[in-house]
């Protein structure tokens, strides 16, 4: 708002003032502070989107930092994540691949499909991701059936299966990981990896 002479005359006399009661200080105390409110009526009808949202507290999956991040969530689906102001580690603040972990859950670009190619074939083929996992977890099972070595050749008990491997992303949290380790170990495998470093 600008203040021309014109109005800071008027203001004053509105006021009952003059230059030496209040001065040009007690006028804009009086006339831009409190008249006229500088916020719309809708802006004052507006609410944050994360107003009753519940939080987990959780750790970004990109690098080892361990940043620690704040999830909000709302009936099932997550509304946003943000740097944990409480974690001595970032202190709220995360880097730009953090800050954009919002982006893992909620992207339409992010791929709903898996790419099958059959054996001695020449092509693609889109197959649901229920369907891979199905797939996937038969072929698991065909693997432990026919490969898993119970002893070895001096009779002692090795629960072992060479045959099948895991590889872990670098976006999968400790409690991913985890759990992946428990059910590989209970199935005898022994090829174990994981890219996550945290």
């Amino acid at each position: 708002m600008t203040i021309t002479r014109r109005n800071t005359e008027q203001g004053m006399a509105a006021a009952g003032e003059t230059g030496a009661s209040g001065g040009l200080g007690g006028l804009m105390r009086r006339y831009i502070g409190f008249s006229p409110i500088p916020m719309s009526k809708r802006s004052q009808q507006l609410e944050s989107r994360i107003q009753g949202a519940q939080v987990a507290t959780s750790v970004c999956p990109y690098c080892a930092v361990g940043c620690s991040q704040l999830v909000y969530h709302r009936d099932g689906k997550i509304i946003d994540i943000e740097g944990n102001p409480d974690s001595p580690i970032n202190n709220g603040h995360l880097c730009p691949k953090g800050a954009a972990t919002y982006q893992l859950v909620n992207n339409p670009n992010r791929p709903t499909k898996v790419l099958y190619r059959a054996p001695r074939s020449d092509h693609w083929e889109e197959r649901p991701l229920a369907w891979a996992m199905d797939h996937i977890a038969q072929r698991v099972k065909e693997a432990r059936d026919k490969d898993f070595v119970m002893n070895d050749d001096n009779g002692e008990r090795i629960n072992r299966l060479e045959s099948v491997g895991s590889i872990g992303g670098a976006t999968l949290d400790n409690e991913e990981n985890y759990l992946m380790l428990k059910l590989f170990r209970n199935l005898g495998v022994v090829h174990i990896t994981n890219q996550a470093r945290i």
